[in-house]
């Protein structure tokens, strides 16, 4: 039903087969047939097609998709090359400046595909949204699988750091119990939200230091390269 065509499909061996999912599909089905969904459906699941269970480093949890037209690739908080950056990622890539020195990308620039090549999970806490209506797909069925993700890498012996931006991420934190990984939490870096503790977060810094005393290579957060 479902092929990620990475370690993944063996991690999650028969989730997709689970009542819940079955339902959240078929409920799918009628929402990409009689409206408009983001990502592409064939997009939904890149998070984990792009960085296999082996490979994680860091999670960035956020939570759901961008709702706008041309914006959700499947990546939490990317935006495909030629698209605007949204106001969300512009202030992550502020704090990446501020944090490590990493200049901004130019605006039509927002493609953080390069950091998914380097261990970082980019995921949702939901992986599709009605256009136009943020957390319109909440409470379907998503929040299940995005639970059993973070616990199936909470069992991994090898270190972790997750960074929850947002309430809906904090939700996630009971779930990640093993004492080797880090949890780092912020406010959601959207405009509404970011002044109020998002910016000096220095999450990217904090990441790159845990993993280097764990005896881990550093993300490379440098969008262009």
């Amino acid at each position: 039903m479902v092929n990620i065509g990475n370690d993944w499909d063996e991690v999650l061996a028969g989730e997709f087969d689970k009542e819940y999912y079955l339902r959240l599909r078929k409920f799918l089905i009628y929402e990409y047939r009689n409206g408009t969904v983001y990502p592409d459906m064939y997009d939904i699941f890149n998070a984990l097609k792009y960085t296999a269970y082996k490979d994680v480093k860091v999670v960035i949890l956020g939570q759901d998709p961008y709702h706008e037209p041309g914006e959700a690739h499947g990546l939490a908080f990317s935006v495909m090359k030629g698209v605007r950056q949204p106001p969300s990622l512009e202030n992550i890539f502020k704090e990446l400046e501020s944090d490590l020195g990493i200049p901004a990308p130019p605006k039509n620039n927002g493609c953080v595909m390069p950091w998914a090549r380097s261990g970082v999970l980019l995921l949702n806490t939901a992986l599709t949204v009605r256009a136009h209506q943020a957390g319109s797909h909440r409470g379907k069925g998503w929040e299940q699988l995005t639970d059993r993700i973070i616990e199936v890498l909470n069992a991994r012996e090898k270190p972790i750091v997750f960074i929850l931006w947002g309430s809906n991420a904090k939700s996630k934190a009971p779930l990640i119990t093993g004492r080797q990984h880090l949890v780092i939490t912020g406010v959601h870096p959207s405009p509404l939200a970011a002044y109020r503790g998002f910016f000096g977060g220095k999450y990217f810094s904090r990441a790159n230091d845990f993993l280097i005393a764990n005896g881990e290579q550093p993300v490379d957060w440098r969008i262009e390269r």
